[in-house]
């Protein structure tokens, strides 16, 4: 561990040194990409640095409990107590610092979100998510834009995907993905009986265009005129866009845009992030199924949560989480979900780094 910590702190100095040369901003690439490294690596190096402080006055201390004056041995007692409290702190954060980072966390997002079992119920259980997830972009002070709505005869959702922009967007949403159940007396039941309806949720990192190639010749376009509200536009125009990708045999439409053109781009986003997807699972498959067990995915196809209307209780099942809050979890406060949920995929993924499980057991023994 100490010497993988020592490596990082060359590699901070060694880009400091860099960044503080004039000539480095003759090469702006190089030198954002440097910055990026050092912006990544600064908290990692400060507590590292910290934790170096730390050792190095707890042996002080011990130095002066050797001593004869009963005063100052008192007074390094209750010191190397609070020295040593702030070394487990560190410590235990070193660990969390180490773990390699997701690299999609810093993408933008691409949600969709589908109405699954139960009827005209389950289309209006998946309007109220949609809406759930936008009220929680807004009190992010994120962007939200929707790429294709497909509503309901009673006003929702059959199907909604839109693309979320914000700083970490997809750190915070990607444990989304699953099966969401409700459980609530629907406006479709006369004789008041509580029913169990389903939605489903995707959250995918919005791939780069160099990161997923599309080959023209792989797609089939199709043009057809716009349903729903956009003005005189709606069915009198093939504007909307649907995009066939032959060798995956997935489909994406986009009908949200007046011009042709910016719905095929919008359309292709989407795509490039469900091949990236795909690939990305396939990936885990091969080479990181133990893995993979161990730590949990938050599989779409996974039950993750159940939001109970009656009893104005949502329970995560992944965590064992529940909060009596539903109307403020539905308005957007997610938070009190996202949180434990975060730290329990981290936890998990600690646990599967036993790289750094080697930690030393006294401060006399860790002194790097």
């Amino acid at each position: 561990m100490f010497k993988k910590l020592e490596e990082l702190e060359n590699q901070y100095e060694a880009l400091s040194r860099r960044m503080s040369d004039p000539a480095a901003l003759q090469d702006k690439g190089r030198y954002l990409s440097d910055a990026k490294a050092f912006a990544e690596l600064e908290r990692t190096v400060e507590a590292y640095r910290e934790f170096k402080g730390i050792e190095k006055e707890i042996l002080e201390t011990e130095k002066i409990l050797q001593g004869a004056d009963p005063e100052l041995k008192q007074l390094a007692s209750e010191e190397r107590e609070e020295l040593q409290r702030r070394r487990e702190t560190l410590l235990e954060e070193l660990r969390v610092l180490l773990v390699p980072r997701d690299p999609n966390d810093e993408k933008n997002v691409i949600l969709e979100v589908r109405a699954g079992t139960g009827g005209e119920e389950a289309a209006l259980f998946a309007q109220e998510l949609f809406r759930m997830y936008s009220r929680y972009v807004e009190r992010q002070g994120w962007k939200r834009e929707v790429l294709d709505l497909s509503e309901s005869e009673l006003g929702g959702l059959r199907e909604a995907i839109a693309t979320i922009e914000g700083k970490n967007a997809y750190s915070r949403l990607k444990y989304e993905s699953g099966v969401h159940r409700v459980q609530r007396v629907p406006k479709t039941e006369a004789s008041g009986r509580i029913h169990t309806s389903t939605a489903t949720v995707a959250v995918l990192p919005e791939a780069e265009e160099v990161e997923v190639e599309i080959n023209e010749k792989d797609l089939r376009i199709d043009r057809f005129c716009s349903t729903g509200p956009g003005g005189q536009s709606v069915n009198t125009t093939y504007s909307a866009i649907r995009i066939t990708h032959l060798p995956s045999g997935l489909v994406v439409q986009c009908q949200d845009e007046k011009s042709q053109h910016k719905n095929k781009a919008k359309a292709l986003r989407v795509l490039r992030s469900r091949l990236m997807d795909i690939a990305r699972r396939e990936q885990h498959d091969s080479i990181a199924k133990d893995r993979r067990t161990q730590i949990g995915t938050g599989d779409r196809s996974e039950k993750i949560r159940t939001y109970n209307f009656p009893q104005s209780r949502v329970s995560d099942h992944r965590v064992n989480v529940t909060i009596h809050q539903i109307e403020s979890f539905m308005d957007g406060n997610l938070n009190p979900l996202l949180d434990p949920l975060a730290a329990h995929f981290q936890a998990e993924r600690l646990k599967a780094e036993t790289a750094v499980s080697a930690f030393p057991p006294s401060s006399s023994a860790s002194t790097p």
